[in-house]
């Protein structure tokens, strides 16, 4: 699916939010929070935002309207200003009773839903989910056409992208931990306002905003990776408005942001074993000739990181950028969200270690950035970072912490272990308090909810989804058996069939589907 990249920004902590308000969240006997469900009378205040009229425009794109919804900067003091938020729709092209608007978001936190839209739900969803359903997005405040989050320029980005993620003494050390301060700081200095109002728990009570202001009782909605659990969120607080609910490979809202990296690091592992099982059987695979054992590959491809942070790879760049072991690094795991694209991957690899040409990792890295040819990011980097430190405290609060913990990440994967326990420290330094907590989402009441997990997924695994499915009062758990990150759309015939008869017709599929 076309989300894969646009989720990828999970790497830097999938964190899950609980509001700082007592009114979302109570204590259960086990001492886990649980957010709790809003009043279902709407606040005064908050009328002439449920009230608002959307006045729809044409967005340069053909067939998509594009237009501007108003909601509170701080639900906490509605009268204290707005934030406006972009939302895009394509009227369902059907003759059939219409059920309505179906809400898309790919993830992130970060990825813009407006642009998922535009590029692959609203002309690549199945024709016959298009004709029913007008398909809308909202980007999330602080991401892309929404007040979006500034913090770093370009020659900047380039400058943190490209820091050693794997510091090999306390001078590289430092410097890691500079690079994230000035992080911090800048988003701090640019985004002031805003940075302290796009939790996850905002963004949610948007969509509410937006159900409402386009006429529907209830939400229908599919969310992609980060998007399950702005989903669960809103369900969590609205359960009497929840309607047609798809939320495809699934996050868990009761881990803290170490478990989280923790185990999202254990499922990157699990994808680049599956990578390696295949890169195995082929006789151009470039980290191990044919019938290697995965522990062969990965010893080649650590062996590659280390000679390419002792040496920086050329790129043929014109702006001179070399290929630095952590650009390397995320180029690899770049590729480990779908495997079409492994063969992208071992030519990148080929390039890089036999003809010392690191063009092919350096694009994949850039993808993943979303950084494009003229040397400009999108804020994705900046909103995920945003978002994911208000949502839950920092897995690290200090490189010590981080050090100590090397060896359980190191564990759940030899290759990105490392790397991955370093980009753990990103929060520590944020100038804005977290405002969540780890927390169970029930949402007693809501109609029937299908959780998608995929067993091999490497940003979000297997093991969320059916932590959150358990959690989930009205949850369908709906396994895909094989690899890469999300289901929905992506080859598998099994899994679209029983998503689309549930957005169809609302029937969830059977308890303990599987589809492979």
């Amino acid at each position: 699916m076309a989300a894969a990249l646009l989720s990828a920004a999970a790497l830097l902590v999938s964190a899950c939010s609980s509001s700082g308000d007592a009114s979302t969240s109570a204590a259960t006997s086990a001492g886990t929070a649980q957010l709790a469900a809003l009043p279902r009378s709407t606040p005064s205040a908050l009328a002439p935002y449920y009230g608002q009229k959307l006045t729809w425009r044409d967005c340069g794109v053909p067939g998509f309207q594009c237009a501007t919804m108003k909601a509170p900067l701080d639900y906490a003091r509605p009268g204290a200003g707005d934030v406006r938020l972009a939302v895009a729709r394509k009227k369902a092209t059907g003759k059939a009773k219409p059920l309505g608007s179906l809400l898309v978001n790919p993830g992130g936190p970060g990825g813009s839903a407006v642009d998922y839209l535009q590029q692959y739900a609203g002309i690549g969803y199945p024709a016959e989910v298009r004709a029913r359903y007008d398909m809308v997005a909202v980007d999330p405040r602080g991401v892309a056409r929404s007040e979006p989050v500034e913090c770093l320029n370009g020659p900047q980005m380039d400058r943190f992208t490209e820091t050693d993620m794997t510091p090999d003494d306390q001078k590289e050390t430092d410097q890691l931990v500079g690079e994230y301060k000035t992080f911090a700081e800048a988003c701090g200095a640019h985004s002031a306002q805003v940075l302290r109002h796009v939790s996850t728990v905002d963004s949610a009570r948007d969509m509410d905003i937006l159900r409402a202001v386009l006429g529907d009782p209830k939400l229908n909605y599919v969310g992609a990776s980060y998007g399950t659990f702005l989903g669960a969120t809103y369900a969590g607080l609205f359960p009497e408005r929840v309607g047609r609910m798809v939320l495809d490979g699934a996050m868990d809202p009761s881990l803290s942001a170490r478990e989280l990296n923790l185990q999202q690091t254990a499922g990157f592992e699990t994808a680049f074993q599956s990578f390696s099982r295949d890169c195995a059987k082929r006789t151009d695979c470039p980290l191990g000739p044919k019938g290697s054992t995965p522990t062969q590959i990965a010893d080649n491809l650590s062996t590659f990181f280390q000679k390419v942070d002792a040496h920086p790879v050329p790129t043929g760049a014109p702006d001179g950028r070399k290929l630095t072991e952590s650009l390397a690094t995320t180029g690899v795991i770049a590729a480990m969200y779908d495997q079409a694209e492994w063969e992208q991957l071992r030519d990148a690899l080929r390039s890089a270690m036999k003809d010392n040409d690191g063009a092919g990792l350096l694009a994949l890295s850039d993808s993943y950035y979303e950084r494009d040819a003229d040397g400009r990011y999108s804020n994705l980097m900046f909103a995920n970072a945003a978002v994911n430190c208000l949502d839950l405290p920092p897995a690290f609060t200090g490189p010590e912490q981080v050090e100590k913990a090397l060896p359980e990440f190191e564990k759940a994967s030899p290759v990105f272990g490392p790397n991955l326990a370093w980009a753990s420290l990103n929060c520590a330094y944020w100038p804005v308090k977290a405002t969540g907590e780890p927390h169970r989402i029930e949402a007693k009441g809501a109609a029937p909810i299908v959780v998608v997990g995929t067993t091999r997924d490497p940003a979000t695994p297997y093991r969320w989804a059916q932590s959150l499915a358990r959690q989930l009062s009205s949850a369908r758990l709906l396994t895909y058996v094989g690899d890469g990150h999300t289901a929905y759309g992506r080859g598998s015939t099994c899994i679209d069939s029983a998503i689309n008869a549930y957005l169809l017709d609302g029937t969830p599929p059977a308890e303990g589907k599987r589809c492979s």
